[in-house]
Formats: C-alpha cells, sequence, structure tokens
C-alpha cells in the first residue's frame, strides 16, 4: 500500500512539472511572437518623411470643403454643377499616400477639369511678390480676379499639403519647399493652375509687381516669370498693362524704365503682346496709404490753380 501511494505522488509530480515546461514553453514562444509581430509593424509604419517645410494643414478636408460650398454659396451661375465632395476626392488621390517629391501633372489633371471655369475678359490680375496688396485691391475692386480669386486657387490658398508613402498617407509634421525637390506637390499644383489662369486670359491683362524688391521687380525664376506670360495667349490679349508698386517710404529699387521691366518688356514684345506700364498706380497707392496716411508719399497733388 505504501508503493502504490509513493508512485502516485511520483505521477502527480511528474504531471505537475510537465505542466510547468509546457507553460514556459508556451510564455517564450509568446514573447518571440510578439517581438516578430511588432518589429513587422515597426516596419510596415515607418517614421514619416522629413522636410524643411510645414507640413499639411490640419482639416484640411473640413477647409477645402467649407471654402468649396462657401464660394458655390455667392452664386456663381458657372459652377452650379460643381461637386465639392467629389472635388475634394480628386484632391486627395492626387497625393495621399504618394512621395512628395514625385508629384505629376497627371495627379492634378482630374481636379483642374472639376474646377475649371471660364474668366472674364479684362479682368485677369497678374502677381509676384505683392501678395498682400493685390489680394487687397482684388478685394475692394471686384473687377479683377487673381489667380487666388478663383474657384480651386479660393480653396487651396495659403493651405499645405503633402502625402507620405507610410500611414497614414499624410504627412501633418513637414512637406518639401519648392526648393527642396522640383516635384513637390504644392509647386506642381500652383505651376499647372498658374498655367490654366494664364490660358484662360483674355482683352486687357494687368500684372502688379513689388518696385522695392532690390533684385528687381519682374524675375524670370518666379511662377509669373516662368509659367504665366508663356501661357498668355497673344490672339486672346490685347494688351498687357504693368502696375509697379512701391512699398510707402519704402525703397524705390526698379520702375518702369528699370532693368528688370525692361527685360519682360522684350519676352512680352517677342510674343507680340502689346505693352504699357505705371509706376504708383494711383487706385492701388491709395489702399497702401489708408495706413500711412500721414506720409509724404500719400499727399494728394495741389492743384496748380490754387494760390501758393
Amino acid at each position: 500500500m505504501p508503493s502504490q501511494r509513493g508512485s502516485a505522488r511520483r505521477r502527480q509530480r511528474c504531471v505537475l512539472l510537465a505542466g510547468i515546461a509546457i507553460l514556459l514553453i508556451a510564455l517564450v514562444l509568446a514573447a518571440v511572437l510578439a517581438s516578430v509581430l511588432t518589429g513587422s509593424k515597426e516596419e510596415a509604419n515607418p517614421e514619416p518623411l522629413r522636410w524643411q517645410g510645414r507640413g499639411t494643414t490640419r482639416n484640411l478636408r473640413e477647409i477645402v470643403l467649407g471654402r468649396c460650398y462657401s464660394y458655390l454659396a455667392e452664386g456663381h451661375a458657372e459652377l452650379r454643377d460643381k461637386d465639392c465632395l467629389k472635388i475634394w476626392e480628386s484632391l486627395k488621390a492626387a497625393f495621399v499616400h504618394k512621395n512628395p517629391c514625385n508629384a505629376t501633372t497627371e495627379d492634378y489633371r482630374p481636379l483642374m477639369e472639376l474646377t475649371s471655369h471660364p474668366v472674364p475678359c479684362n479682368k485677369s490680375l497678374f502677381w509676384s511678390r505683392t501678395y498682400d496688396l493685390v489680394h487687397l485691391y482684388s478685394k475692394c475692386n471686384h473687377h479683377f480676379l487673381t489667380l487666388e480669386d478663383t474657384f480651386l486657387g479660393y480653396m487651396l490658398d495659403g493651405l499645405s499639403w503633402c502625402g507620405d508613402p507610410s500611414a497614414p498617407g499624410i504627412n501633418y509634421e513637414s512637406c518639401p519647399k519648392w526648393s527642396e525637390c522640383e516635384r513637390s506637390s504644392g509647386s506642381v499644383f500652383w505651376k499647372m493652375a498658374s498655367k490654366m489662369f494664364a490660358e484662360a486670359a483674355c482683352g486687357v491683362v494687368h500684372v502688379m509687381l513689388n518696385g522695392s524688391i532690390e533684385a528687381g521687380a519682374f524675375r524670370t525664376s518666379s511662377v509669373f516669370g516662368s509659367v504665366e506670360i508663356f501661357n498668355l495667349n497673344p490672339d486672346k490679349v490685347s494688351e498687357i498693362r504693368i502696375w509697379l508698386m512701391n512699398d510707402i517710404g519704402g525703397p524705390q529699387s526698379d520702375s518702369c524704365s528699370g532693368y528688370s521691366i525692361k527685360k519682360l518688356r522684350n519676352i512680352l514684345e517677342e510674343r507680340n503682346f502689346k505693352i504699357t506700364c505705371e509706376d504708383n498706380y494711383r487706385p492701388v497707392q491709395l489702399l497702401q496709404c489708408v495706413h500711412n496716411p500721414d506720409h509724404p508719399d500719400c499727399n494728394l497733388c495741389i492743384s496748380s490753380t490754387e494760390a501758393p
């Protein structure tokens, strides 16, 4: 009887030891499996690419849709068939999950087609380095339309966006500056939009340039100098009027007779355009004087008939 009890206890110990061994093996296997899965997840979701520019604008979808609906609500008859959700999906498809330095014109072509609309003759207003002033003027004088006042430009003006091959496909931390790569998401988009805007121009076209830039008001490397002037159609545009604006109280580094404007004239005349240029176009200068009413540059001319 004692031998049977001892045998039973040995069997119980063996079963217990075997159970402990199986449990330890299971724990080791679980740890190894977890390590493998974690490593795979890290490989599948690497850190987003790092760039020098600001990242994708937060709530980009909501902002684009809000601007789209707002623009349509203003009652533009030519835009009554536009679909804001389709427009957003087209923009999203152009850059999400893509390397932001490999953007192509084909990426944005569907978006351009969805948002295109005619620009009335004599209303096109181009600019270079006069962003604040030109848009202040276009908002005060609705006779003129900049690219940023068009449907497409209005929706995306001032926003930033770029994709990333890793999840979630959008880089909110940084996007490439134009100088970092030739085919960045932003540069390809704005050059395409500028080309489309220039191609639509007809009648008298206006250009506002900054005469206080030391390097000269006209630059061949600017979007205006490299894209827009070469996509204006001489058969549709009757005249190009240049407004060369100097900052109030600022340096007058350039003028209509200056070197850079002569260069611009030569380019346009070779393409058979009629050109005029005016220094400090008075209606625009008056807007500058709103913030500097007492500056000598803002004094009204004294009539020659007035007594001294």
